[in-house]
């Protein structure tokens, strides 16, 4: 809470600070140098990949930075896009105060929850665009253009890369994002499957014997199997495999490592969660399986259209039923934002048959 409190006031005054010097202006020229300033989860953060593609697309001298978290940054630094990514945690007030240091920008895009747009005003981001819809008022204290949400079921990432003005990019390929470096770790046996049992939160979670019938039957196809979770996730494996048939590299590979496991598994099958979207950005063939989330926000759209990637899941399921997306009611939107206090059981996961989930790793790995 403490280090919460002191960049919340660094921000606030250095915002107010530089908007009294330096007041507004928009450039009608090149982008400039351009910030995208956001505190999102995984998978949101790599949703942004069409917003990146776009921006380098309409100015290929644009100096663009994102900001992420410290654990996500290691995979930006191959420079996809050309995007220099800078590491930014709400908890952590050095990582706040180094970014002090980085401005001004020209223009700047504030994605989910606008109170980010008082960040962007701190490093001196002489024009700030987000989406309209945010509440309280205040958070759109220092926002220059509001724009709307669509009106029609738009995937995520096509949503935030109406943030710029311009054509939309081509696909995405993968050569459009150099592999991170990162440390040596044992590498499983080729070919090998990925199972990625953990997510951010338990209503997420697949029934474990379902996922152990599922890594027989791939074994059974002459597949290797791997397990993988994030910290504090060993459990989940654990129970999935008791007897520790097949190795796990759950919590023991940073973000970078894991973009190499993944990338060299033939196979990765998760729920719907950021490493989902970790294996469609290194193209790998991925099965997402979606219980409380929306495949439809999630969706390849024109953007991730090549990437062998496959969503499953039960629809229409009656407690699938929420419009809220980043603190905005939306018409078109449905998912659940329940906590495990809310749903105790994760019914729409369990919904999800194995037959469905072979089903659509068949084409990736018969």
């Amino acid at each position: 809470m403490g280090e919460r409190f002191s960049t919340r006031a660094l921000v606030v005054t250095r915002a107010l600070s530089r908007r009294a010097i330096g007041g507004k202006h928009r450039s009608t020229h090149a982008l400039g140098r351009v910030l995208i300033a956001h505190n999102l989860l995984l998978g949101d953060t790599l949703m942004l990949t069409p917003l990146l593609a776009k921006l380098r697309a309409t100015d290929p001298d644009a100096q663009i930075t994102l900001l992420a978290a410290p654990a996500f940054v290691p995979i930006y630094r191959g420079r996809p896009y050309g995007v220099r990514a800078l590491p930014f945690a709400p908890s952590k007030v050095a990582t706040a105060r180094a970014l002090m240091k980085e401005g001004p920008f020209d223009l700047a895009l504030v994605v989910g929850d606008n109170r980010y747009s008082w960040l962007a005003a701190a490093m001196g981001a002489q024009w700030i665009v987000a989406h309209a819809g945010d509440h309280p008022w205040s958070k759109d204290w220092f926002v220059d253009e509001k724009r709307a949400y669509p009106a029609q079921a738009t995937p995520w990432g096509e949503v935030v890369a109406d943030l710029v003005d311009g054509s939309y990019p081509p696909p995405y390929a993968k050569s459009q994002w150099p592999a991170p470096p990162a440390a040596q770790f044992e590498r499983p046996a080729a070919p090998y499957a990925v199972l990625h049992v953990g997510a951010s939160t338990a209503l997420k979670h697949w029934p474990a014997q379902r996922w152990m019938a599922l890594a027989l039957e791939l074994r059974e196809r002459g597949i290797h199997i791997v397990w993988s979770a994030g910290r504090g996730e060993e459990e989940i494996v654990r129970t999935c495999d008791p007897h520790g048939r097949f190795p796990s590299y759950a919590a023991k590979l940073d973000l970078a490592q894991l973009w190499h496991l993944i990338e060299a598994a033939v196979i990765l099958v998760v729920p719907d969660t950021g490493i989902a979207h970790l294996g469609r950005v290194t193209g790998t063939p991925t099965v997402a399986l979606f219980g409380p989330g929306s495949a439809l926000i999630c969706g390849a759209g024109r953007f991730w259209h090549d990437m062998p990637w496959r969503a499953v899941m039960v629809d229409p399921f009656s407690c699938r039923n929420q419009k809220t997306l980043f603190n905005r009611e939306i018409d078109w939107v449905r998912h659940c934002a329940r906590s495990v206090s809310q749903c105790p059981e994760p019914r729409c996961m369990h919904a999800i048959g194995l037959e469905a989930v072979l089903s659509a790793a068949q084409s990736f790995a018969s």
